[in-house]
């Protein structure tokens, strides 16, 4: 099961669906006009985790099992798409559900590819797509106020407190912004948690660079430092890509994707870097166990206790939970084995109150 979803976001033609091809494999339709992508993709990617084939190696594990990611893109959003314009009302139910909303923006200049609005203009197109974002949640409030009011009305406590939350957001939307600027408690976010409102929904933006342009345009090119100054206000992330490249690394194995990416200056992948960044909006770490059937990687929330890690694995395990026996990835690498690290006093036994930590790893004792 994947842990969590990232919903793509885009004009049309902005690179969006190569990059999905590309990051997923998966053989969505990318073609060069408007509204190909009809019903939503949906690809399943592995996170990138190294430690995962040292652990395999120390126990000898049959099977690597890594973390994964669910991408789903959605056709490309024009302006009205809210209003059901050019079917976009039906796409933004595609990604209600996601964890986090990547909104790809074109930063490269191509006379071949046709531009929606006719020129290259990352901002114009953040809040283009901001704007189909807040009409869509707006409609989602208004429906839900409607019922709100009778029963507030009725004197029904619940609903006058959810009624004056949402009166709140509306009014920050009805100015196309976001409702992540509303300041609420947890427990307003609770009550509306059901909606799943999507300008809620941490974002990040996809910038989206010519191919010769992708190791320099972090610093290089100015549609990307007006994207990267826009989201500082934000408070989001800007993740610089060539969906081309990620086209062509995605034809390669291992050692040549690797050899390629040296070629153009470059550590890591896109994909790579926008796991990183889903992860860091998200606050997700990873907790890992491993033995000699398989080594596998499990996402959770920072903060996330014992128990309910376990429950990850298992409900039953979570449910009897006895106790975790924990080793932190770096002292189990140093010492070599579990015994070796028992033996130097590193494998530690940790009760519910345990908050785990990133590179955990960990056996949980339980009894059902």
């Amino acid at each position: 099961m994947s842990n969590f979803e990232v919903g793509i976001v885009g004009l049309p033609n902005v690179g969006k669906s190569t990059l999905f091809n590309a990051i997923t494999k998966a053989g969505a339709e990318a073609a060069n006009y408007p509204f190909c992508t009809i019903e939503p993709n949906v690809g399943v990617v592995d996170v990138p985790d190294a430690r995962l084939q040292v652990l395999a190696d120390i126990y000898k594990s049959k099977k690597i099992l890594p973390a994964s990611v669910r991408f789903v893109d959605i056709a490309g959003l024009v302006k009205g798409a809210a209003q059901g314009e050019g079917l976009g009302n039906k796409f933004l139910s595609h990604i209600r559900q996601v964890d986090a909303v990547a909104n790809v923006v074109r930063c490269f200049v191509d006379a071949n590819i046709t531009h929606v609005e006719g020129s290259i203009d990352p901002l114009r197109d953040i809040e283009i797509i901001n704007t189909e974002l807040c009409l869509a949640d707006l409609e989602t409030l208004d429906k839900r106020l409607e019922r709100l009011v009778k029963l507030s009305k009725s004197g029904n406590k619940e609903a006058k407190a959810e009624e004056a939350v949402l009166v709140r957001i509306k009014e920050v939307l009805e100015q196309a912004q976001p409702a992540r600027r509303v300041e609420m408690t947890p427990e307003e976010r609770e009550i509306i948690r059901d909606l799943n409102l999507l300008t809620l929904k941490p974002a990040l933006f996809i910038a989206n660079v010519a191919e010769d342009e992708v190791a320099t345009a972090d610093a290089e090119n100015e549609y990307v430092q007006r994207v990267k100054a826009y989201a500082k206000d934000e408070g989001a992330e800007v993740v610089v890509i060539s969906a081309k490249v990620e086209a062509e690394i995605a034809e390669l194995d291992g050692d040549d994707a690797t050899m390629f990416l040296e070629e153009l200056g470059l550590d890591e992948s896109g994909l790579d870097k926008l796991i990183k960044a889903a992860f860091q909006l998200l606050g997700l770490l990873t907790f890992l166990t491993a033995g000699p059937e398989e080594c596998r990687a499990w996402t959770i929330t920072e903060g996330t206790k014992a128990p309910q890690a376990a429950g990850k694995i298992h409900s039953d395990i979570e449910r009897g939970f006895i106790r975790a026996e924990i080793v932190s990835y770096d002292d189990l690498v140093a010492a070599g084995s579990t015994v070796a690290a028992r033996e130097k006093g590193q494998v530690r036994l940790e009760g519910k109150e345990y908050v785990m930590h990133d590179g955990d790893v960990t056996y949980f004792r339980f009894n059902v």
